[in-house]
């Protein structure tokens, strides 16, 4: 599984992220050649068996390169409690597609995602919109580090 680090290459293609939660998993796609993120639903099923069910619609629809699992931590750092559960989720991920997991600091990304829906002027309809919109953010914060970390000499590309 990649954390991310510095020596596992970055993930290249369609990318599916997840905000993690116990109750409901967000979802967005993305795509490393735009580099660009957007939302697509929230899995509110229970039990993992339902929730492993959804994602392999998912799968079929999307044939992602690799996901990507916001893992969350306390506002000063620390672990999360969920973040044992995000990495046996990540985990799943990997064995159940053979494909490649990374994971990204999702630190008060529901809380961002609820005030940009609110600043765009959209009224989340579902706390799923809000966990989607947080997918994208996870998936958009590891779309635009990667992308920094391929341009030459420490620079950002335009």
């Amino acid at each position: 599984m990649s954390a991310g680090s510095a020596e596992a290459p970055p993930l290249t293609g369609t990318l599916i992220g997840f905000d993690f939660g116990e109750r409901r998993l967000g979802v967005a796609v993305g795509e490393t050649a735009t580099r660009m993120a957007h939302p697509v639903t929230a899995i509110a099923e229970e039990g993992t068996r339902a929730r492993l069910a959804a994602i392999d619609r998912l799968v079929a629809e999307w044939h992602p390169a690799g996901f990507v699992v916001g893992l969350p931590r306390h506002a000063d750092g620390g672990p999360h409690e969920v973040a044992r559960l995000a990495g046996k989720f990540a985990r799943r991920l990997e064995a159940r597609f053979g494909l490649p997991v990374a994971f990204v600091d999702e630190t008060l990304t529901s809380a961002e995602a609820e005030a940009r829906l609110r600043e765009a002027g959209a009224r989340a309809r579902s706390k799923g919109d809000v966990d989607a919109h947080a997918a994208t953010l996870i998936l958009q914060s590891y779309l635009d580090e990667s992308n920094r970390k391929k341009a030459p000499h420490g620079r950002t590309p335009a």
